[in-house]
């Protein structure tokens, strides 16, 4: 009996959780829908079909960002621990946006070769793509303490904080700070200070500025995978919220700004239309656009600054072999 019981109440959470996960996807679809400009928010992009066109972007060859930081994890392995290691206390290691680990992997092999006393923490808003993450390790690194962390950012960094209080080390890589305007950045970065301790490490990869047409080529490539990537978020609208967008009316646009850094995305609407979500009518103007995500590129400077504007103090730098992309190591002190 206790049994059903508990059996019971797990799916009652299960279907309250995704409940309010819809709820929050259309509340913020209709939001940014209903605003001028249009925008969608890009942490949407990753459901299953989501998750595995981003696979293919990150294996297509002008996608350069995956290749430099997977150069930094594979050859400067033993630099990255010695920067977050410390005082060889055991730590957490928490993973912001975790995808599949294919980068941090090197380094929760190293760190596992060399004795580290450490608990791997994933974090990431998509269930499918933890599940295979999860899978790897088992199957790779059997040893390793790991504990999967499903949702938002923040919330999913308040819990981890409170499951042990070890020093703790975050990993967002990917250049994934990028891809908010430099305001959110800096409230980000802010906010993550404000919940860190003292002697905690933040460890962030940052895309470098560099030749326009070598950014502007990664993210508009030939073959159309990240149009495809991007459509796919009307897609999920259609599938999860019962929407009736004609994914053929729109096209994907990019744009970069060697100036700010700003390389952005767009879906054009390519003609007057109406499209109806969960039962709300949207009207599009032909031409009109949907801000669809920023891919933010910076300078060294602008690094620097961001960390001392934001509490942090920076301990260390690590480049690829091109030069092209840092994962800059920050301390809270």
């Amino acid at each position: 009996m206790t049994t059903y019981m508990n059996l019971q109440l797990i799916k009652e959470s299960k279907k309250s959780s995704e409940k309010d996960h819809t709820d929050h996807f259309l509340n913020d679809v209709l939001t940014g829908l209903q605003s001028t400009p249009k925008h969608l928010s890009s942490k949407y992009f990753y459901d299953k079909t989501g998750d595995e066109l981003f696979q293919k972007i990150m294996a297509m060859p002008e996608y350069y960002l995956t290749r430099c930081e997977l150069d930094i994890f594979k050859n400067k392995t033993s630099e990255i621990a010695k920067g977050i290691r410390a005082d060889q206390e055991p730590f957490d290691l928490i993973e912001l946006g975790a995808g599949d680990a294919m980068k941090s992997t090197y380094l929760l092999k190293h760190l596992s070769e060399i004795g580290t006393d450490f608990t791997y923490m994933p974090i990431d808003i998509s269930g499918n793509i933890l599940s295979v993450l999860e899978k790897n390790l088992k199957r790779q690194l059997p040893a390793i303490d790991i504990e999967l962390l499903e949702g938002e950012y923040f919330e999913m960094l308040e819990k981890a904080m409170t499951l042990s209080s070890r020093r703790k080390v975050i990993l967002f890589l990917g250049g994934n700070i990028g891809n908010m305007s430099r305001k959110e950045a800096e409230k980000f970065c802010i906010a993550l200070y404000q919940l860190l301790n003292k002697e905690d490490i933040v460890l962030i990869g940052f895309d470098l500025k560099k030749n326009p047409y070598t950014v502007l080529n990664a993210y508009s490539d030939k073959s159309g995978i990240t149009a495809a990537f991007n459509l796919n978020l009307l897609s999920r609208i259609n599938r999860e919220l019962d929407g009736n967008f004609n994914i053929a009316d729109f096209q994907h646009y990019e744009s970069y700004d060697p100036i700010t850094g700003a390389c952005k995305s767009f879906l054009i609407s390519l003609r007057d239309q109406k499209v109806n979500i969960a039962g709300q009518l949207i009207s599009f103007e032909e031409n009109e656009v949907i801000d669809m995500e920023v891919s933010q590129k910076f300078s060294r400077s602008e690094i620097r600054k961001l960390a001392e504007k934001t509490g942090f103090r920076i301990t260390g730098e690590i480049a690829d072999s091109k030069d092209w992309f840092i994962d800059s190591i920050w301390k809270v002190s």
